[in-house]
């Protein structure tokens, strides 16, 4: 989209009457979906009404947020937003909200390498075995060990199984000459005791 950062010059947005939104930059029109990638890139913008000159930078990333809100990442809590909501008109309130969200989402940014290492380390407290990719890795490992398990022993009861049928067959063999051999010396004492009458 733009390489432009924080700290150069601000891309100017152009709003036209049919809600269209051209970026003087790139000499493009662009959707609320392109300007929330640039804030999420780090590109900073203004954006001004093409018929007035007003700057309505405001209220296109209150609409963005909405947008976002209505997509299913609902990050504002409704209690947040009720008390937003009640200190419009508290120019008293209205003239600190302002400063004072801002210095807390900057500090929540400069914090939240922080945060999520102490995430991570909290969550290992409450899952000993680890992260939850790392327990999902380890249930998969063992249902994959007790598959193998019940591979291997069918593996070895159809070799018992072959084996056995194998030892049967050596069985059946044996029977069969040991009954040849009967049968012949059934047949010579039969001969012998003729020889004898």
């Amino acid at each position: 989209m733009s390489s432009r950062k924080d700290g150069d010059e601000p891309v100017t947005i152009k709003k036209y009457a049919n809600r269209r939104l051209y970026n003087t930059f790139t000499s493009s029109y662009v959707t609320l979906d392109h300007l929330c990638q640039m804030v999420k890139d780090g590109v900073d913008f203004i954006v001004y009404d093409a018929k007035t000159g007003e700057d309505i930078t405001r209220s296109v990333l209150t609409q963005i947020i909405v947008e976002e809100e209505a997509k299913g990442e609902n990050l504002l809590p409704i209690g947040f937003l009720r008390q937003i909501i009640g200190f419009y008109g508290d120019n008293m309130k209205g003239m600190m909200i302002p400063q004072y969200l801002e210095h807390s989402m900057k500090t929540f940014a400069e914090n939240q390498d922080q945060l999520q290492s102490y995430f991570q380390e909290t969550m290992g407290k409450i899952f000993p075995f680890g992260s939850l990719d790392e327990i999902g890795k380890q249930n998969l490992a063992m249902f994959q060990q007790t598959l193998k398990m019940f591979s291997t022993s069918e593996q070895t009861t159809d070799k018992e199984n072959a084996s056995g049928k194998h030892k049967n067959r050596e069985k059946n063999t044996e029977n069969e000459e040991v009954y040849e051999l009967r049968k012949r010396l059934d047949e010579m004492e039969r001969q012998i005791n003729k020889m004898t009458e």
